[in-house]
C-alpha cells in the first residue's frame, strides 16, 4: 500500500533519536510543534528570502515528499532544520548536513525507506507540512483537507497559489499546463472528413471553450465554442464540418488556450495510411496507429491497447458507513455452504485484521466476525501488514495472507506468505502456522513496496496449459517440489510491478518458479480465475484502475486483454483489493472491490463482469470456481454481455493444453554495440545502491513491449519486463554486485540495443540510517538486540488441524 506507513511510538522514536544524539534537549527542539498547524493555510514568507513550499505528494506515489524551491540569487543552506506534518506527537525528521537548495534550485524532503533516510510518518488526506529553522521558529507551513488528485505544486513555482497539479514533477518544476491533449489526427480520408481528437491527462473535467485549433497556416485558427468539454482519460472529437478547413499532406495541428498560451501540437509531411495517434493516450509519442479510433483509445500494432470494461458501468457500495476505518486491501471469493453468492475473505493491513463477510440479506455484505481476527506471527507478537489473503483447494481450513512488513518494525521490509488455520474468522486472535519470508528473493526492496496481493493456482491447472517452470526451463513438473501442496502461490510485489509464481514447502523453503512482467507501474491484487482459465493482475488509482487479464501463451503467463475501469467508476478510489465470484448470475459474475482509503466511509464495493450462463456453477454447497477451488466448466471463450448495461466486449479465448517449449533466453549484446550513437536514449538515476530496485525510462514509444535489462561490464540479465504505459521498466540491482561504474543496457525482444546509460552502483548495507551522530556501543548493542529478537522465523508444516492459538 502507499497509504502513510505506520510507525512506532513518538516516546520510543524520541529516545532512540535522543540515544542517537540525533536530536538534543535544548529549548529549540522544544519549540518545534507546539505552534497550531490548523490556524492559516499557507506560511509563505519566513526569514529566509526566496524558500518556499513548492510541491506536496500525499498519494499515489511510492513515498510522500515536499519540495522545497529557492526562488533567490543565493544558495540556502538547511541543514538542521526540522519537518514535521500537522501532528506534534510525532518526532520531527533533521534535515541531515549538506541540505542546500542551489539559487532557483528544489530541494526534496522524502519520506524514510530501507535504503535512503527520511522522515518517519506519512502525509494524510487532511494535513499539514511544517519547516522549522534551527532555533526552532515556524518558517514554512502548508495544509489541505484532502489527498490531491495529483499532487499540490506552487503555479508559477515558489509564488503562486499550491492548486492540483496536471504531473507529478518531483524536484522539477510544476507542470501547471492544460492537461488537454492532442491525441490522434485524421488527415485524408476521414468518416466524415478530416478530424482531430482530444483528450485530457488531467483529473477533472476541462471546459474546451475558447481554447483556438489552428492547422499550420494562422488564418485557419476555429475557436471551440462554449460547453464543449473533455473528461478525464476521455476523448473529444473536432470535426472538419466544425473547424471549416482540411489537413493536408505536410501539415500541423496545433492548439491554445483562451489566453493564447500553446497548449500542444502535433506536425506531419506525409498522411498517415491510417491516422497518426500517441502512444499511449494522451502522454506518448505520435506514431502510424493501427487503424483510426475516432473517439476511443488508440490502437497500435504489437501493441496491447485498454479496452472499455465489458460489465456494468457502475462500482456500487456493499458495505454500511463505517464498517470499516480504512485500510481494506487484499480480497478473495469463494464458494460457501450457507449462501448462494459465496463468502469473502478480506485484510485490513494497519491493524493486520483479517475479515470474513457474507451477504446480509438486503444487497450488502458485512463482516461475520464485526472486529476482525487480530493476525500475529507465529511467536504471538507483531501487526502483520496484510495486504492479500487467499484459499486454496488443498488445504482447507486455511487462510494465508501476503504482507509487506511487520507494522511493529514498519522500516523493515518482510515481504512473507503466512498461513492462519481457520474456518470461518471467529477467532479473536490467530498466530501464523507458516510463514515464508521470501525476503532474500528482494534485496533492498522497501519496506512499503513488499507483497500486496497472492492466489492459488492448482498444479493440474498449471500442466494442462503447457506451464513452463523458468527455474528449471522446462515444462513445470510438480513432483520437483516435494511437500509444496498442489499448487503454486502466486505473489504482487508493488516494487517491482511483477507478479511471481512461488512453489512454499512445508519445511519453510520456497522456490521462485516464474516472473510475470505487467504493464502497471505497481500491482495491487491478483486473482487466478478458472471460469477464464486466466489470471487478474490490477491497479490501483495510480493506474486509473485498470485491470489486466493473462492466460498461459508458449508456457508463459501473457498479457492478453487490458481493461480500462468501469465507465462511471470513480477512477481516483484506492483498490487495492479484488475479487471475482465463480457464480453466473443473469449472464453476470459479481465483481469485488476494496477501497484503502474508506471514501466517504465505504470500503466495499461492487460491479459485474459478463458470463455465460451455461458455465454457472451451483448454488454454493459443493466447491465451486473460485480462487483457490477447484477449476470450473468453461474454456475461456466469448463471455455474453453483462446485466449492467456496459457495451460487451470478447473475453480472450485461453489456449488449450500445448506441447511446453522452453522460452527463448534473451541474448547477451556484445559490448562493441554500446556505442555513443545510442548511449542516453535510455535513462536511470546516476547512483544506484546494490540490492535495491531501479526504474529506467525505456521510452513511451515502447509500452506494451518485453525488453531485456542488463548490466556491464561482464553482461548480467536484471530481468525482462514488459514496459509500462509510462515508457518504465524497474529491476532489481543483485546485492553481489560490485561497488563502482557499470552500464545499464536495454535490448530489445531481437536483441537490438535500444539504448545504455551509465551508473555508480553503491555497496549494499543494511545499516540503520541516522543524520546525528553514530551510535555508542551499548546502544547499537541494543538496537541489535531489539532487531534479532523481532526477526525470528517460523516455518512449520502447512496441513495441520486447524488450531486457533490466542
Amino acid at each position: 500500500m502507499r497509504t502513510p506507513a505506520l510507525r512506532l511510538g513518538a516516546g520510543l522514536a524520541t529516545g532512540i533519536a535522543l540515544a542517537a544524539g540525533v536530536l538534543t534537549a535544548t529549548p529549540a527542539v522544544a519549540a518545534v510543534g507546539d505552534d497550531d498547524p490548523t490556524v492559516g493555510a499557507r506560511v509563505a514568507t519566513g526569514p529566509v528570502a526566496g524558500l518556499a513550499i513548492n510541491e506536496v505528494e500525499s498519494n499515489a506515489d511510492d513515498t510522500d515528499w515536499v519540495e522545497l524551491v529557492n526562488t533567490s540569487s543565493a544558495s540556502i543552506d538547511l541543514s538542521g532544520w526540522r519537518f514535521l506534518d500537522s501532528d506534534s506527537s510525532h518526532a520531527a525528521y533533521v534535515l541531515p548536513q549538506g541540505s542546500t537548495i542551489a539559487a532557483g534550485g528544489y530541494l526534496v524532503v522524502d519520506q524514510e525507506t530501507t535504503t535512503r533516510p527520511g522522515f518517519d510518518f506519512g502525509l494524510g488526506g487532511a494535513d499539514a507540512v511544517r519547516l522549522y529553522d534551527t532555533a526552532g521558529a515556524l518558517t514554512l507551513r502548508y495544509a489541505w483537507t484532502t489527498h490531491a488528485a495529483v499532487t499540490y505544486g506552487s503555479c508559477p513555482d515558489g509564488s503562486g497559489t499550491l492548486v492540483d497539479t496536471t504531473a507529478s514533477t518531483k524536484g522539477k518544476p510544476n507542470d501547471c499546463s492544460s492537461p488537454v491533449r492532442i491525441n490522434e489526427v485524421e488527415s485524408q480520408d476521414g468518416t466524415p472528413g478530416d478530424w482531430v481528437e482530444l483528450t485530457n491527462v488531467g483529473t477533472t473535467t476541462v471546459d474546451l471553450g475558447g481554447y483556438v485549433l489552428r492547422d499550420s497556416e494562422d488564418d485557419h485558427a476555429w475557436t471551440i465554442p462554449a460547453g464543449t468539454t473533455v473528461a478525464p482519460d476521455g476523448f473529444t472529437v473536432l470535426d472538419e464540418a466544425r473547424f471549416g478547413f482540411g489537413l493536408g499532406k505536410a501539415d500541423a495541428v496545433r492548439l491554445s488556450d483562451p489566453r493564447g498560451v500553446p497548449v500542444d501540437s502535433y506536425s506531419w509531411t506525409a498522411h498517415a495510411a491510417t491516422t497518426y495517434g500517441r502512444n499511449p493516450d494522451g502522454t506518448g509519442a505520435f506514431a502510424e496507429t493501427a487503424e483510426p479510433t475516432k473517439g476511443a483509445a488508440n490502437r497500435f500494432a504489437g501493441s496491447v491497447t485498454a479496452e472499455a470494461w465489458p460489465g456494468g458501468p457502475d462500482e456500487t457500495v456493499l458495505d454500511a458507513e463505517d464498517t470499516f476505518t480504512g485500510d481494506l486491501s487484499g480480497l478473495d471469493w469463494a464458494p460457501s455452504a450457507t449462501s448462494a453468492d459465496g463468502q469473502l475473505w478480506a485484510v485490513q493491513n494497519g491493524d493486520g485484521l483479517l475479515y470474513h463477510l457474507a451477504p446480509e440479506g438486503r444487497g450488502g455484505w458485512a463482516p461475520t466476525n464485526a472486529a476482525g481476527v487480530d493476525l500475529r506471527y507465529a511467536d504471538g507478537t507483531g501487526t502483520p501488514d496484510a495486504e492479500g489473503v487467499t484459499v486454496t483447494a488443498d488445504d482447507p481450513g486455511a487462510v494465508y495472507v501476503s504482507t509487506e512488513r511487520d507494522n511493529d518494525v514498519s522500516k523493515v521490509s518482510r515481504p512473507a506468505v503466512l498461513r492462519f488455520a481457520t474456518a470461518d474468522g471467529s477467532e479473536s486472535v490467530l498466530r501464523a502456522t507458516d510463514e515464508w519470508n521470501l525476503a532474500a528473493d528482494f534485496p533492498g526492496l522497501g519496506a512499503n513496496a513488499g507483497l500486496e496481493g497472492v492466489t492459488w493456482v492448482p498444479d493440474a491447472w498449471l500442466t494442462s496449459h503447457g506451464f513452463v517452470d523458468q527455474h528449471t526451463g522446462a515444462a513445470y513438473a510438480p513432483t520437483s517440489y516435494a511437500g509444496h501442496g498442489d499448487g503454486l502461490f502466486l505473489v504482487g510485489v508493488e516494487g517491482t510491478a511483477s507478479v511471481y509464481a512461488y512453489a512454499l514447502m512445508d519445511d519453510g523453503a520456497f522456490q521462485r518458479v516464474a516472473t510475470i512482467a505487467t504493464p502497471f507501474s505497481l500491482v495491487a491484487e491478483v486473482q487466478f480465475d478458472p471460469t477464464l482459465d486466466a489470471l487478474w493482475v490490477v491497479c490501483d488509482e495510480a493506474c486509473s484502475g485498470r485491470t489486466a487479464l493473462f492466460d498461459v501463451q508458449d508456457g508463459a503467463f501473457t498479457l492478453a486483454t487490458l481493461y480500462e475501469a468501469p465507465a462511471n467508476a470513480d477512477r481516483g478510489l484506492a483498490n487495492e483489493g479484488f475479487a471475482i465470484s465463480g457464480r453466473c448470475v443473469d449472464r453476470a459474475r459479481a465483481t469485488f472491490y476494496a477501497d484503502d482509503n474508506d471514501t466517504d466511509g465505504f470500503s466495499l464495493r461492487t460491479g459485474t463482469y459478463p458470463c455465460d450462463a451455461s458455465t454457472e456453477p451451483g448454488d454454493g454447497g459443493m466447491p465451486a470456481p473460485g480462487d483457490g477451488g477447484t477449476p470450473a466448466p468453461g474454456d475461456g471463450g466469448t463471455p455474453s454481455p453483462g446485466a449492467g448495461g456496459g457495451t460487451p466486449t470478447p473475453t480472450p479465448t485461453a489456449p488449450g493444453p500445448t506441447t511446453p517449449t522452453t522460452p527463448t533466453a534473451p541474448v547477451a549484446p556484445d559490448a562493441s554495440s554500446l556505442t555513443e550513437g545510442n548511449r542516453g536514449s535510455v535513462s536511470a538515476p546516476s547512483v544506484v545502491r546494490a540490492g535495491s530496485s531501479v526504474t529506467i525510462s525505456v521510452g513511451a514509444q515502447y509500452a506494451g513491449e518485453r525488453v531485456a535489462v542488463w548490466l556491464f561490464s561482464e553482461p548480467r540479465l536484471l530481468g525482462t519486463p514488459v514496459v509500462a504505459a509510462d515508457g518504465t521498466v524497474t529491476v532489481v540491482v543483485p546485492a553481489d554486485v560490485p561497488a563502482g561504474q557499470h552500464r545499464i543496457v536495454v535490448t530489445a525482444s531481437d536483441g537490438t540495443v535500444l539504448g545504455w546509460t551509465a551508473v555508480t552502483i553503491d555497496p549494499a548495507t543494511g545499516a540503520l540510517a541516522f543524520t546525528g551522530a553514530e551510535l555508542g556501543g551499548g546502544i547499537a548493542a541494543a538496537l541489535l538486540l531489539l532487531a534479532a529478537g523481532t526477526g525470528v522465523l517460523v516455518a512449520r508444516r502447512r496441513r495441520r488441524p486447524a488450531v486457533a492459538q490466542a
